[in-house]
């Protein structure tokens, strides 16, 4: 019998988190699940949700720019920014409200508050403790801002979700995934958009034709990209706009809002975790090992607390696999991190899965083979706009197998999770030739690549 109240709490009422204590409660395991925020997450909240149906309304934007060149008369005549706002906002509350109902559903006890550790078997919400056998840590993450003059007159990408209206004109500050998105959702809906970028390129972790690809897109769909801009202060205009100031005294002038969008912290600051002997990095992700074990005994954590691939499949696969180990009885549950697939919701989307071309080289040298090719999608050959798809598959060995494929062009964040499904089972470039291709589809790429 497992010692203390519950054989499990679990610290964070995010996608990992519930995912862990709803896992848990169906192995018969006691679990008490901690949240002092809305139910869901950054996922649900204020990230991947929203921001897909942000990224719809920005796609039927382009759309139905489309539309007359297929024969179709429309008249546009506004967009309204607060309708979409509050069916947005509501969707995401039904979800708030099914999280919690199937908490219920799965007797998992659930206390609203913040919890602090005491010991690594139990915790402090308010005013009372609880104990347990093993404790998990699903706290998430949340925006990074600068500890620069005037920080507090950007947004983070919370802060953009709250916005009551489009603004005219907005600068976005960071090179990632989430900038870049911001920047292509606004401007496919009628803000002029300025990007900053500390550095030269965009999505510098990803391959880089996929890069190079969204990035000319960008400038091509009239986004303005500034590279290698050293920022040293925001400020408040007299007419009430703001402006950036450069370390080099320079001064980009006129935004009705700015966006920080340059990267994220971990959620593990309030969590007293010294007193539990949990170690952290020098930026505060808890370390785990390969199993998700903290450095106390009984102590576990998942999702982007730890830094590790911060994406929310990531985090509900890894609390899965753990509680399969803990309550299941598989001790060889494990999640395995390679290989694992990802989309930016750019403009142009992007899929990706395996290792980039640079990756590959430094782990493979010259022997890799690279397969690509480059084309407009069906979609525009009747249109004056031709929007590039790329898609390249990186192999290795004798037998080639492919270790890397990624896509860009519209349709790669739907199709790149059937191909990560052969990545992952080892298929080689003779499985891709052997399976027929489905015509006319941009997919169909993938395998009629020589």
């Amino acid at each position: 019998m497992a010692q203390g109240d519950y054989d499990l709490i679990v610290i964070g009422g995010g996608s990992g988190g519930i995912a862990a204590a709803r896992q848990a409660a169906g192995y018969g395991a006691r679990t008490l699940l901690v949240e002092g925020d809305r139910l869901g997450g950054t996922c649900v909240n204020v990230g991947c949700v929203p921001k897909k149906v942000m990224w719809n309304a920005a796609h039927m934007a382009s759309t139905l720019n489309q539309a007359k060149e297929y024969g179709f008369e429309i008249n546009i005549n506004s967009f309204d920014w607060a309708t979409l706002k509050a069916a947005r906002d509501d969707y995401v509350k039904r979800l708030n409200g099914i999280y919690q109902r199937n908490l219920d559903n799965s007797n998992v006890a659930r206390i609203e508050g913040w919890a602090q550790f005491i010991d690594p078997h139990t915790i402090g919400v308010g005013e009372k403790q609880y104990t347990a056998t093993h404790l998990l840590i699903a706290t998430g993450g949340r925006p990074l801002v600068p500890n620069i003059p005037g920080r507090d007159l950007g947004l983070t990408s919370d802060g953009f979700f709250e916005l009551e209206k489009r603004p005219g004109r907005v600068c976005i500050i960071g090179a990632g995934y989430i900038a870049t998105e911001l920047a292509g959702v606004l401007n496919d809906l009628g803000s002029d958009v300025t990007l900053v970028l500390r550095r030269e390129l965009l999505l510098r972790p990803f391959d880089h034709t996929l890069r190079e690809t969204v990035m000319a897109q960008m400038h091509s769909d009239g986004v303005n990209i500034l590279t290698c801009i050293q920022l040293q202060a925001l400020e408040k205009e007299p007419n009430g706009r703001i402006a950036l100031t450069r370390e080099d005294g320079g001064r980009i002038e006129g935004f009705d809002a700015v966006i920080w969008a340059i990267g994220r912290t971990p959620n593990s600051d309030q969590l007293a975790l010294g007193k539990a002997g949990i170690k952290t990095d020098d930026n505060g992700f808890i370390i785990t090992d390969r199993w998700q074990n903290c450095s106390a005994a009984g102590v576990y954590a998942v999702g982007d607390v730890t830094g590790r691939l911060q994406l929310t499949p990531v985090a509900i696969a890894a609390s899965r696999y753990l509680m399969d180990r803990l309550f299941g009885g598989d001790k060889e549950a494990r999640l395995d991190y390679e290989a694992i697939p990802s989309v930016v919701f750019s403009h142009p989307p992007v899929g990706t899965v395996g290792l980039t071309e640079d990756q590959a080289r430094s782990c493979y040298g010259d022997d890799v083979k690279i397969y690509q090719n480059r084309f407009t999608n069906i979609l525009y050959a009747i249109t004056e706009e031709k929007r590039p798809t790329v898609v390249k598959l990186i192999t290795t060995g004798p037998d080639e197998r492919v270790i890397g494929c990624h896509v860009v062009g519209d349709g790669a964040d739907e199709m790149i999770q059937g191909f990560a499904v052969a990545l992952k089972m080892g298929a080689t470039k003779a499985d891709f030739d052997r399976t027929v291709a489905i015509h006319p589809t941009a997919a169909e790429e993938l395998v009629t690549l020589r």
